[in-house]
């Protein structure tokens, strides 16, 4: 088995981003994805976009082209469609399994750069695991993979990413039927503190004004301040039921896309025992990483929304920075990247103050479904954490959180939410889900089928 010098986790801005920098440093380079085309979420199926579809997805997402193609000329080695599995440290390094083609393989490296981006924030309301509710991220891969634009979506939630694909369906010729946000008039006066920093980050803003200034164009109606909101039906979505401005309001239709924002993917880092904290700002966990990107257990690196949700831009230069330091760049390599990166950081508190996640949703009714694989209600959570579970991981014992497919992914922070809220503790103090291998389920023939 050969050793590399550097083993990247991920192909999205940020891994891409670090392979070329750690090949242009003469590092031998292993990058492990998932997807078969490199891109992340952000980057999704870029490099075999048609020039129609880079229309309608914009600028941003066409600039992902250009990093795809200096990946892809950069001469690391990029193992597509490989899950990676389990974890080791030894001998000073990382030794990886990963299951690819059906078979599971193992690489080494010295160092490790996990590269594995966001996830959206679990929303939970009522009626949100009918047929045809899904998340507003899962809309925008079936219109970057596919082209797939659904006829009458209602958009349900808050953030950069809403406005984003709501202006992209404008372009697609399918506008939404309506947004329902959740911003209350509160966070507008609170992200307002932020303006005079956010201004060095003046291009997001004036993107965001643009955003808006197309959907009005386009006739969408925008509900604000959206709240009792309730997806209704029998067998599929029928119609999502809200208030706002004081009215109750029906919009029948068969298609609803929620968010109110992402959080970082930290199943690796959990399992490799990183440290972590709760920030309060951004409402989720990230590991604790230096100003290089390094976590709490040396040699390993975190780059881009994985350590904190910073967007595409940050991301990219984030896994320069890492790569950069590993390689054992001098300062006038890294600084500069350090520089860039607190310029591109400067909107991220007005946006955090702006967009904070839904109310309704980190609070759900008792009777609302929060771990969708094992049908846990809020209500059970609470009941458990009342009874004394101190953590996510005593719920799980008592109720099988978290034990599903998707191994807390979707409901983690639901979880830790509730027994924070029910205990009068903090999100620190609760804690998270602990994560043991296999981080993806495995099957036994993928196992058993190893290259050595």
């Amino acid at each position: 088995m050969s050793r590399r010098d550097l083993c990247i986790i991920g192909a999205g801005p940020a891994g891409m981003a670090a392979a070329v920098e750690a090949r242009a440093a003469g590092l031998s380079v292993t990058v492990l994805d998932e997807a078969l085309r490199p891109g992340g979420q952000i980057y999704r199926d870029v490099t075999r976009a048609s020039e129609a579809r880079l229309a309608i997805l914009g600028p941003d997402y066409a600039a992902g082209q250009a990093l795809a193609a200096r990946f892809a000329a950069s001469g690391a080695e990029h193992l597509c469609g490989a899950s990676v599995w389990h974890i080791e440290q030894e001998d000073g390094g990382f030794l990886l399994s990963y299951s690819q083609n059906g078979a599971s393989s193992q690489v080494e490296a010295a160092k490790l750069i996990v590269a594995t981006g966001a996830l959206e924030h679990p929303m939970p309301l009522p009626g949100w695991t009918l047929p045809g509710v899904t998340t507003t991220g899962a809309l925008q891969i079936l219109l970057k993979t596919s082209g797939v634009v659904p006829e009458d979506v209602v958009l349900v939630g808050c953030g950069p990413l809403q406005l984003l694909l709501a202006a992209q369906l404008v372009a697609a010729g399918r506008p939404p039927r309506a947004i329902v946000e959740t911003v209350p008039t509160a966070n507008y006066l609170a992200a307002g503190k932020h303006l005079p920093r956010a201004l060095r980050g003046f291009g997001y803003l004036a993107k965001g004004a643009g955003l808006l200034l197309k959907l009005r164009r386009a006739g969408v109606p925008i509900y604000r301040d959206a709240q009792a909101i309730a997806l209704e039906g029998d067998a599929t979505l029928e119609a999502v039921r809200f208030t706002s401005g004081g009215r109750g309001h029906r919009i029948e239709t068969t298609t609803a896309g929620l968010h109110h924002g992402v959080v970082p993917n930290q199943q690796v880092t959990r399992l490799m025992r990183c440290e972590h904290r709760w920030n309060a700002d951004q409402h989720a966990f990230a590991p604790v990483c230096d100003t290089y990107g390094e976590s709490s257990v040396p040699g390993l690196f975190v780059a881009g929304d994985g350590a904190g949700i910073r967007g595409a831009v940050s991301a990219a230069l984030a896994g320069r920075l890492a790569a950069a330091r590993i390689a054992g760049r001098p300062d006038s390599v890294t600084a500069p990247l350090v520089q860039a990166l607190a310029r591109d950081a400067a909107v991220r508190p007005l946006l955090e103050a702006l967009y904070r996640p839904c109310a309704q949703a980190l609070s759900p009714s008792d009777d609302t479904l929060v771990c969708r694989c094992e049908e846990i209600t809020a209500g059970q959570i609470r009941a458990a954490a009342t009874a004394g579970a101190p953590g996510p991981n005593q719920v799980k014992a008592f109720l099988r959180t978290g034990m599903g497919p998707c191994q807390g992914r979707t409901c983690g922070l639901a979880v830790t939410g509730l027994i924070a809220q029910s205990s009068g503790r903090s999100p620190d103090d609760t804690g998270y889900f602990r994560i043991r291998p296999p981080l993806k389920p495995l099957t036994l023939s993928e196992m058993a089928a190893r290259d050595d």
